[in-house]
């Protein structure tokens, strides 16, 4: 095949003509699976003499043909032929090192591909010639090797250890060479030097990820290694030398090598050298984390120490990562005796002169807050954008100091921060520092729960230090300051204020920062007023004030995308139901437009974010952000409806007002969506209890998505499903068209391979819901549910408990449903004397209340059928189905009990106070013991309790599937049924009697083999159902 030939075609690839353009792909689709073609392709982008362009489409081409066809088990279309792939694996290396960076980023990720799928077995050779380019004195060729043994790490970077035997062995052959190659690279002073030593330190830190290896816990190993790392910490980076753009500066390659070192530092720490991290004696790394703890962490941390030393002096400049990692660090020393009695003499002025400048509000702050308000509530707000940011960590380790060390530092804390802030009072108006005054405010409300906590001695300071400090900032000319007010107001949102005034001033200056000019101070006063819900003199004072509130909270939604808002609206919604009832329309016509604008932007997004290839270059954080927010907009709707069962004519307008949501969520495929859509249409049913021709209309979009993408989401899909058929019963039964789409979801999901036996319950539920609430009217689905159902009965199938029991009721429920019908396919399968032998030695499987009723029900049916439509085959056991029924009954009273007491826990809900909030860090002893750093942090309890759930969870995962078997099905508290309104001691009792009075032949024979103590069981059931009657009847008639 001619080279140059394959060379033009790439170079038309990106030709001004769209003609020329769209052929030469064409040409190379055509031309792909020649034999020698993609070896040609690899020749033309490693090729230092051809145009870049033409390299670079190459190397895209090169890495989607890789994607798609080189993991054999594809099934590609187009696949590579075996000459290509060995030619491919002996010219790679040979490409990335020719290769400009540009195209050897895409060779990498081919690289992976290639380990991920031939190494070892059909790749044997491969590290060797690792070795062989690690030993060259050409700088390039030791650069590839390191660019291609990272790619190997990284295959096994995340692999379970029965899985990581293979990287064991390349660390033992290859990382002393790194080591000693590093050890030269930390000497010089070139950025190619950081960029060769940064690419080592990645791949040290990838192999320790999951595992520390054998090879590196040896002492000369850890010498080496962490000499190096420290080596490289200490190493003085000219200011000089740094950019004096502050973003540049980050990216300064020399401080992003050094990052790796703390990276690497901190793992070892954290992961496997702190005792009082690890989870418990049987840990293997006990005996390493000894050692380490005593005699490298010191030094480590001397080592950090040191460089905040020099960075709180101006000596040094330090990146934030650094700052980030350095803070870490310390906190996880907190944690240690040993370490402990290094950090306790520096406490004082780590928290004054490393953590307190890191929480002021700084220029970069202000620029942001300037030119993006949006971005910057993002970056301040979400807990995700900022994980591990320097002030996250910051405020880590100033929360683990006066949590676990407080004896030392709290109230040492609050002398700092009181101080700040005395200072700031003490300043004239022109002169105060407000960005201080940030730091000190943000430092105490970090605190909050510790300041707040039983026995705190300064709990009951706060609401005057709220007074003197806090209110004035609501009025401040500072807008951050503004902000920082309503954000003390949510963090200490447990506050009891003594005097009703103090939260009448407080709840009005959050409202009037609701209608604050600048966007950051709105939001924080919009997640203020969300906890002081829960102060009753709140609630009436923001009664007049909901529609200007609920308006503003929709405002804020439309502004920026975050997800905490659409929770404040939600619980809004909640508490203020009846008050909001005469908006609710609007409202939701008001969320409807917020959804779908969000939609909008997101399709917008997500069309100029995905090139030509198929692959994804947009902002996943952004698209992120936008799908949380569509997300809690959707619980805010789900909400109002539920809040507004008792207004059918509401619910109705709401409905229609929905249905643009509801359409495009289904007809666009937005998985992400599916759960709040699905529980939208559940509460649209459930809380009108009737199903309008809209909502029949949005039934046929939840088929067509169901049997597009929406396979996997049957158990969301259940309660609606259910309600439709519960609720539409009349229109259900004689709609032929939606009886078939509902037999064929069921059918789908019971035969499905990719479906597991939680799916299959959900098609049982469908069944018994159709057989319970169409009685008598759908009698052609008996012998298609039968089919199913036995399809796993006979089979042994069944892994677990709930699917057994499951499938058993659906052919309960066609025995109740029709009997005659029943038995007569039962025996002509000649499934009847072995479907009933399983499900009496499996009675006590059916724990539920609605499991015994329907059991009861389904064999009260039985006995009222005449003596000769009972099969021959179970004429021999009938009087079995007697003491099947006593049986239940037996346990029924129990079932009942305990369903109460659930419901009444339910009802209730849990009781914060029996709930601590403590760490369990702080036990009781220590505050009373001296705080002399001599016992461990972390309490050896706390260790052993981990350790445990730790061993409880392996016991589990190792048990066979099988022993499901024995655990109990849960109630279901919210599932409502037709049997609901069955009461089985009245219905046995009727047919019973019934049997006794008509059917003397059937009495006989089911009770001559009674013995005396069931006999007396049955007439204290027909007592209680005599009772049961009468309180009945006595109810009927007060209604009347």
């Amino acid at each position: 095949m001619d080279q140059n030939a394959v060379y033009q075609l790439f170079v038309s690839t990106y030709h001004p003509d769209p003609n020329v353009h769209k052929q030469a792909e064409l040409n190379i689709r055509n031309i792909e699976t020649h034999n020698g073609f993609l070896p040609i392709v690899l020749q033309i982008l490693a090729s230092e003499e051809l145009e870049l362009g033409a390299r670079q489409a190459a190397a895209i081409y090169f890495k989607n043909r890789m994607n798609k066809a080189w993991d054999r088990s594809n099934d590609a279309a187009t696949p590579i032929n075996e000459d290509d792939r060995n030619m491919v694996k002996q010219s790679i290396l040979q490409a990335l090192l020719r290769a400009p960076s540009a195209v050897q980023v895409q060779l990498s990720t081919c690289l992976n591909t290639i380990l991920s799928n031939d190494f070892p077995d059909q790749w044997p050779d491969f590290v060797n010639e690792i070795q062989n380019f690690l030993s060259s004195t050409d700088v390039k060729m030791v650069y590839t090797a390191l660019l291609a043994l990272r790619e190997l790490v990284k295959v096994y970077q995340w692999r379970s250890m029965e899985r990581r035997e293979p990287l064991q062995q390349i660390i033992k052959v290859t990382f002393p060479a790194i080591l000693t190659i590093s050890d030269n690279l930390v000497q010089q002073e070139s950025l190619e030097a950081a960029e060769m030593l940064k690419l080592a330190l990645k791949i040290y830190h990838a192999g320790i990820q999951v595992d520390l290896p054998k090879c590196l816990q040896e002492t000369q190993s850890l010498v080496g290694w962490g000499t190096m790392f420290l080596q490289l910490i200490n190493k003085k980076i000219p200011l000089e030398a740094l950019p004096a753009d502050p973003e540049e500066r980050e990216k300064y390659c020399w401080w992003k090598t050094k990052k790796w070192a703390y990276h690497c530092l901190n793992r070892l720490f954290t992961k496997y050298g702190n005792p009082a991290l690890l989870p418990g004696s049987s840990n293997k790394y006990n005996a390493f984390a000894k050692g380490f703890i005593t005699n490298f962490a010191p030094n480590i941390l001397q080592t950090y120490l040191n460089q905040i030393e020099g960075w709180i002096k101006k000596e040094n400049w330090m990146s934030a990562k650094c700052l980030a990692d350095s803070a870490a660090f310390f906190s996880d020393s907190i944690k240690h005796k040993l370490t402990w009695q290094i950090l306790k003499p520096h406490t004082e002025d780590l928290v004054a002169h490393f953590i307190f400048p890191q929480l002021c509000f700084s220029p970069e702050d202000e620029e942001l807050w300037e030119d993006d308000p949006v971005e910057y509530v993002h970056k301040k707000i979400d807990p995700l954008m900022d994980f591990h940011s320097p002030q996250t960590n910051a405020i880590n380790l100033l929360i683990d100091l006066a949590r676990d060390r407080k004896k030392h530092t709290f109230m040492g804390i609050l002398n700092f921060i009181n101080n700040v802030l005395n200072k700031y009072l003490e300043t004239p108006d022109e002169q105060k520092n407000g960005r201080e005054k940030d730091g000190a405010l943000c430092m105490i409300g970090c605190l909050a729960h510790q300041v707040l906590r039983q026995k705190s001695p300064v709990a009951n300071m706060m609401e005057p230090f709220f007074v003197t400090h806090v209110f004035p900032e609501f009025k401040s000319r500072f807008p951050y300051l503004r902000a920082r007010a309503c954000d003390m107001t949510r963090h200490f949102s447990d506050l009891d204020f003594t005097n009703e005034q103090n939260l009448a001033t407080l709840y009005q200056n959050v409202l009037d920062a609701l209608r604050d000019s600048e966007l950051p101070v709105k939001v924080q006063a919009a997640l203020a007023l969300q906890p002081m819900i829960r102060h009753e003199s709140v609630r009436n004072a923001m009664a007049p004030s909901l529609p200007f509130i609920m308006n503003e909270l929709l405002n804020l939604t439309n502004q920026i995308d975050i997800d905490t808002l659409a929770n404040v609206m939600e619980e809004f919604v909640e508490v203020f139901a009846e008050q909001l009832t005469p908006f609710a329309v609007q409202l939701c016509t008001q969320l409807r437009d917020t959804f779908l604008r969000i939609m909008e932007e997101l399709a917008q997004a997500n069309q100029q974010a995905t090139g030509d290839d198929g692959s994804f270059n947009g902002d996943i954080d952004e698209m992120s952000d936008k799908t949380m927010a569509a997300m809690g907009v959707l619980k805010t709707i789900g909400t109002l409806i539920l809040s507004l069962e008792s207004t059918p004519d509401i619910l109705q307008q709401l409905e229609e007002a929905l249905l643009p949501v509801i359409t495009y969520t289904l007809e666009n495929n937005v998985l992400d969506l599916y759960d709040e859509i699905f529980e939208i249409i559940d509460s649209c049913t459930f809380s009108a209890k009737r199903v309008t021709p809209t909502m029949w209309g949005v039934f046929e979009l939840i088929y067509k998505a169901f049997k597009d993408s929406g396979i996997d989401y049957m158990d969301e899909m259940l309660p609606p499903l259910d309600n439709y058929i519960s609720y539409g019963r009349d229109v259900f039964v004689s709609n032929e068209n939606i009886q078939r789409m509902t037999f064929d979801i069921i059918d789908t999901v019971m035969k499905s391979d990719r479906l597991g036996e939680h799916d299959r319950v959900c098609a049982c539920k469908l069944m018994e819901s159709v057989l319970l609430n169409c009685r008598g009217q759908v009698d052609g689905y008996i012998g298609p549910f039968l089919n199913l159902a036995f399809q796993f009965i006979f089979t042994g199938l069944m892994k677990t408990t709930e699917f057994k029991v499951h499938c058993l009721e659906v052919v309960i429920n066609c025995l109740y449903y029709n009997p005659a019908l029943t038995l007569r396919m039962l025996e002509q399968n000649q499934w009847t004397q072995g479907f009933f032998t399983l499900w009496f030695n499996n009675l006590e499987k059916f724990s539920r209340v609605h499991d015994k009723k329907l059991v009861i029900v389904a064999l009260c049916s039985l006995l009222e059928l005449p003596a000769d439509h009972i099969p021959a085959s179970l004429q021999a056991g009938w009087p079995q189905v007697l003491s099947g029924v006593v049986n239940v009954f037996r346990t029924l009273p129990k079932a009942v009990e305990n369903r109460e007491q659930m419901e009444k826990l339910y009802g209730d809900g849990f009781d914060e106070d029996d709930f601590d909030g403590e760490s369990g860090i702080e036990g009781g002893a220590d505050d009373e013991e001296e705080d002399n750093g001599d016992e461990d942090v972390v309490d050896d309890e706390d260790n052993e309790y981990l350790e445990y759930l730790a061993q409880q969870a392996a016991n589990h995962s190792s048990e066979s599937e099988y022993d499901e078997f024995d655990e109990e099905i849960e109630e279901e508290l919210l599932f409502e049924s037709p049997l609901d309104e069955i009461d089985p001691y009245i219905r046995f009792g009727d047919v019973f009697k019934n049997m006794q009075q008509n059917n003397p032949a059937s009495y006989s024979l089911l009770t001559k083999d009674l013995d005396t103590e069931q006999q007396t069981f049955i007439m204290s059931i027909m007592s209680t159902a005599e009772q049961r009657l009468q309180q009945f009847q006595q109810q009927q008639q007060s209604i009347v």
